[in-house]
């Protein structure tokens, strides 16, 4: 999934479970359960890197906060929903950090955190990592589609 989508799932969970504890766990689990549906990814092939792909991501991230500050300032949520929303965002987003932070500095405490996130988009998928059905299209666009949707309307209700 393409953070935007995390976020927003994050953002809707923070917003309907007033518990942080309980917004942490399903923010994290809800992550890799999102990961086993097919979705197209920011790297489509072998030759892509974070030089050539960055600006997918800063527009992603821009959409979905626009999209997010718009349902806080249009609700109207007090500090507490506002600090829950953002728990749901931070750890709905915390594996594909982790798995940032790994790919670009090695840092081997992570690794078995990245080799689980890997395992959930590959062995569950069964999709190697280039493949065709992992490239950015409408087709595999549309499980991120369906899913922020949701997302945005059970923040904005």
């Amino acid at each position: 999934m393409i953070l935007a989508t995390h976020a927003l799932v994050g953002a809707a969970i923070g917003k309907n479970i007033q518990s942080p504890w309980l917004i942490i766990l399903v923010s994290l689990v809800v992550h890799f359960i999102l990961d086993t549906f097919r979705h197209g990814e920011y790297l489509d092939d072998r030759k892509d890197n974070f030089r050539n792909t960055w600006w997918k991501i800063a527009i992603d991230i821009g959409v979905f906060s626009l999209i997010i500050g718009t349902a806080i300032f249009s609700n109207n949520l007090n500090y507490q929903q506002i600090r829950n929303v953002l728990l749901g965002i931070f750890f709905s987003l915390l594996p594909d950090g982790i798995n940032f932070f790994y790919w670009t500095l090695r840092w081997k405490f992570l690794k078995p955190l990245y080799e689980l996130h890997g395992w959930v988009h590959i062995s569950i998928n069964k999709i190697p990592k280039y493949a065709p059905e992992r490239q950015w299209t409408l087709r595999n666009a549309t499980n991120d589609i369906i899913f922020s949707a949701l997302a945005i309307l059970l923040i904005f209700i």
